[in-house]
């Protein structure tokens, strides 16, 4: 994919929302699966909304509010919650070289998810130094508020919804994963990332038929990250 540097149309926090836009199809349905287990687990819907407002941190929300429904003691809800976003000591340094000497970026880094670091790490490149900032800050606030709206939802509508269509709590489990992979397809456009992505796969698919699904997304994972470096210098990919 080419980091050349392009020339906006538009204003930079209109393209971060133009561009975010899409993200919404995921993360909608999987915050309102978010409210309405909130609820469930014997939140109000005020305390689910300020869980989505500071922590927005998707798997880990899920997992504070079982924690803490189960009775688990405090410190231990908040190792468990810090490890699952150790992720961001990863992301952060790939953003790094993209990012002025501004200081607003430490407030913005709230907004960083999963999603939003994999916009941003093919957008940022593209984008003009002056444009980063505002492009980041449309596409991160878009991606909250659409976080807090569907946690809102959920929680306040949420058993209303499943009740009239029960084929909402079979939809719902699926979002996250579609999320996912609409992020991933577009990276397969060339043989390189194409056999990094298909290997990660095959390997996370093998393991959980084995038996193993606790640890088939890390493993794939470093065996993806195998292939990724064992393929990068060969001429036949290179050259394609």
């Amino acid at each position: 994919m080419s980091t050349a540097v392009q020339p906006l149309t538009r204003t930079a926090w209109v393209q971060g929302v133009k561009d975010a836009t899409p993200l919404l199809g995921g993360y909608i349905p999987v915050a309102i699966s978010f409210g309405l287990i909130s609820i469930q687990s014997g939140f109000s819907v005020l305390e689910t909304i300020l869980i989505s407002i500071f922590i927005y941190a998707g798997a880990s929300q899920f997992l504070f509010v079982a924690m803490v429904a189960s009775g688990a003691p405090l410190w231990l809800v908040v190792v468990m919650t810090l490890l699952i976003n150790a992720r961001h000591l990863v992301y952060g340094p790939n953003l790094a070289p993209y990012l002025n000497k501004d200081r607003r970026w430490i407030a913005l880094m709230h907004g960083l998810t999963d999603q939003i670091f994999a916009l941003a790490h093919v957008r940022l490149p593209q984008l003009p130094n002056e444009a980063r900032i505002g492009w980041y800050t449309g596409a991160a606030i878009l991606a909250w508020f659409s976080w807090i709206g569907g946690t809102a939802l959920g929680a306040i509508a949420g058993g209303e919804l499943t009740q009239r269509w029960p084929m909402i709590n079979d939809i719902l489990p699926f979002a996250l994963p579609a999320l996912f992979l609409v992020l991933i397809i577009p990276k397969c456009n060339n043989p390189l990332w194409a056999l990094t992505i298909g290997a990660s796969t095959l390997i996370a698919l093998i393991l959980k038929v084995l038996g193993y699904p606790n640890v088939a997304i890390p493993l794939a994972a470093f065996c993806g990250a195998i292939v990724f470096y064992a393929l990068k210098n060969q001429p036949s990919i290179k050259g394609q």
